[in-house]
């Protein structure tokens, strides 16, 4: 049976009914998720299921259907999630209510022992989940290729759980679509990545079975089997459940 690994869609746009303007259907945001997790989950083995954003008091029944949580990229998080009492002048739209929404998916999936794999915004709301703060604004780390081209090669800790994954040795090539990161590591997490100028790239609790964030967009990057590792692993992880197989016998 394939695990349903749940994937949060954190990232809203105009909706696009403002722009067709049909007839009695008042303009309102709309969720957005690129389907490159849809692919990377479905070609690891995994069923994706989009989660969007819903009311907080059905987050924990939510979480209990599913096997894994990928937390996708998305828009910078609010400063309020980690208790900044400054905005820093180049911190991107923030919705404080669907931060609220991604973070208890995190707590949830995290409480209950799910796998789970952030990326990019992903992988900063598990560091905040945990306790963690971050930088709200780090230069020259947003590229202008394209997402399936890496553009810099990151330090990997060697032993790490993201190390034995990818198989990467001491340094992964990867892209870089942000400008957030990992500033104080989360309870139980530790920074197992670090680009050239120090940045935080990977995040990692040890003493799980599979809890790790990556900064760079993975889920462009899966025709590289050690980008396309990352969830394989997640999906692994979630077939594996005690829980899974208890209900699947």
């Amino acid at each position: 049976m394939r695990p349903l690994i749940g994937v949060t869609t954190s990232e809203l746009r105009p909706g696009a009914l403002a722009t067709l303007q049909r007839a009695g259907a008042p303009p309102h945001p709309e969720v957005m998720l690129g389907t490159t997790y849809v692919r990377a989950i479905d070609a690891a083995g995994g069923i994706p299921v989009i989660v969007s954003p819903v009311g907080l008091a059905a987050v924990p029944e939510l979480v209990a259907r599913l096997d894994g949580i990928c937390l996708a990229g998305g828009p910078d998080l609010d400063p309020v999630a980690y208790g900044a009492a400054t905005r820093h002048p180049l911190l991107g739209a923030t919705d404080a209510t669907v931060d609220a929404f991604e973070l208890a998916v995190a707590r949830a999936a995290d409480a209950s022992g799910l796998p789970l794999l952030g990326v990019c915004r992903g992988a900063q709301t598990l560091n905040v989940a945990r306790g963690g703060t971050l930088s709200q604004h780090v230069d020259g780390h947003r590229q202008t290729e394209l997402a399936t081209v890496p553009t810099q090669n990151v330090s990997v800790a060697p032993g790490s759980l993201l190390a034995t994954v990818t198989g990467a040795g001491a340094s992964l090539a990867v892209n870089s679509f942000h400008h957030q990161a990992v500033d104080l590591p989360g309870a139980g997490l530790r920074v197992v990545a670090w680009a050239g100028d120090g940045t935080a790239e990977a995040i990692e609790d040890h003493a799980r079975p599979f809890l790790l964030g990556v900064q760079w967009h993975a889920e462009t990057l899966t025709e590289r089997p050690e980008h396309g590792a990352l969830f394989a692993a997640l999906v692994r992880a979630a077939s594996a459940r005690p829980l899974r197989l208890a209900a699947a016998a």
